[in-house]
């Protein structure tokens, strides 16, 4: 019996983190509090590294390797690339936030770093293990960057929540696996589409393998009614640690569901989309009908990024490859808001002050003009107010359905964003109409986060208008 050797250059980027990331882990351990700095330097030069490697190997095509296990194409490379992309903000804008609260460690980059190598292997992943891997890989680093502010109890109560509900979920969507390779023998995705999509009559396990596996990829994306754990996650977290897990973990969500999903189950696609359905309305009416009665910032953006994934979902329910690429465009686009709108809190955020309230945005335009504009840039934006990013984001998943004719779906889409939009034209209103309390300390962030936290919201307005490259630039990756 002869062994093959598998081509690693594909995997070359996850190579190159996972050596870095190790590194950086024996080295932080001989770093003094005040040198602390190289390990944030090392961990942001490990991603640049590792995006450029990632541009070095795009091809046009599609290559698998590790015995079919890895596969590298040009959704996951654009995939990988806005999660390094995304990664880097979040550690430049958390900087300044951990060093206020005395979690400057290196901790919080080493885990964030795991955390992205776990979202790479999801990205790439063409076979079940490799799947739960990566997703395991990623779960531990988050549950383990929730509960870092150690002195905190509402933190250590999100993590608690987090890591139950989590391993709840991990262990369904690993039933539904099980079921499946049970039925098909086999964990690779390809071979798996084609059994089932061969398979005839009634297939009560693949059935309800299938339901396992929607429900696990549910609870990874925050979908009603498996989204119990986001507001108090996201609420009860470090801000600092709330941005990364808005922020790159979507994009690995939405991989993971496209890889099993569509690479995997195609051939169950009728099963599977009535699940969505009901999914997607449910989100986008509790998310943004809850978000209404909100007064912590935090906890509203929880719940509109839970209407968010019911805007996302409704691309990839479609079943068309423009339904696909809709989708990718949505959560790329809502990734970058995310970022802003999070970032904007770390921003007005000081030592003992947590800017999480929408009370604490009150008369903003007086204190800071020029990053209230920023504020009501990103608002509107996830509002779907045009001309910004958001509009066409909703816009392209909702003309999605709209093809395969569900047009009650994009009526109802519709109606949900309009009611989302009032939660987010309040903060508009506090901003800019509200008087700013008294003793409120005064901004006093550091250059670096004020720049790119400036074109960060910049870009929202940008890609807003000029919409088409990154639409197309979606739309080639999946055709």
């Amino acid at each position: 019996m002869s062994f093959a050797m598998p081509d690693f250059m594909p995997a070359l980027p996850e190579m190159f983190l996972l050596g870095m990331t190790c590194l950086i882990l024996l080295l932080d351990l001989f770093l003094t509090e005040r040198s602390r700095v190289v390990t944030y330097l090392l961990a942001q030069s490990t991603l640049l590294g590792a995006l450029l490697l990632t541009f070095t190997l795009y091809e046009e095509g599609r290559a698998l390797t590790f015995h079919d296990t890895f596969v590298i194409d040009p959704m996951g490379s654009v995939l990988k690339a806005v999660i390094y992309l995304a990664t880097f903000l979040v550690f430049l804008y958390a900087k300044d936030y951990l060093r206020a609260r005395n979690m400057f460690k290196g901790e919080f980059y080493i885990l964030g770093l795991f955390g992205v190598l776990g979202m790479n292997i999801l990205v790439s992943a063409h076979s079940l293990l490799t799947i739960y891997l990566g997703l395991e890989l990623l779960s531990l680093s988050m549950y383990a960057m929730v509960a870092l502010q150690r002195d905190s109890l509402a933190a250590s109560e999100a993590a608690m929540k987090y890591f139950v509900l989590g391993a709840m979920a991990s262990a369904m969507l690993l039933y539904g696996m099980s079921m499946l390779y049970g039925i098909t023998g086999s964990l690779d995705l390809g071979h798996i589409n084609s059994s089932t999509a061969a398979m005839e009559g009634n297939q009560m396990v693949l059935a309800f393998g299938l339901v396992f596996i929607v429900v696990g990829v549910a609870f990874k994306l925050g979908a009603v009614p498996f989204h119990m754990w986001l507001p108090d996650v996201y609420h009860g977290a470090p801000t600092a640690v709330t941005l990364y897990l808005s922020s790159a973990p979507k994009l690995a969500a939405f991989a993971m569901m496209m890889r099993l999903l569509v690479d995997g189950l195609a051939g169950l696609q009728e099963q599977w989309e009535g699940m969505l359905v009901l999914l997607t309305v449910l989100s986008l009416a509790a998310g943004n009908i809850i978000a209404i009665a909100q007064v912590n910032l935090k906890r509203m953006l929880a719940y509109s990024a839970i209407s968010h994934v019911g805007f996302l979902l409704l691309g990839v329910l479609s079943g068309t490859e423009a339904g696909y690429a809709a989708a990718m465009f949505y959560v790329i686009a809502y990734v970058i808001m995310g970022l802003g709108g999070f970032g904007m809190i770390v921003l007005m955020s000081r030592a003992g002050f947590e800017a999480d309230r929408i009370e604490d945005f009150k008369g903003l335009n007086e204190r800071s003009p020029w990053f209230a504009l920023m504020m009501l840039i990103l608002m509107f934006s996830m509002a779907g107010v045009p001309p910004f990013l958001g509009f066409w984001s909703k816009l392209a998943v909702i003309q999605a359905v709209i093809a395969v004719d569900m047009l009650w779906l994009a009526g109802a889409a519709v109606v949900f964003s309009v009611i989302g939009a009032f939660y987010y034209l309040r903060i508009v209103k506090v901003m800019y109409f509200d008087k700013a309390e008294p003793g409120l300390p005064a901004m006093s962030a550091s250059l670096d986060l004020r720049v790119m936290l400036s074109a960060n919201s910049l870009a929202v307005l940008g890609l807003g208008l000029f919409p088409g490259g990154l639409l197309a630039l979606c739309v080639a990756t999946l055709a």
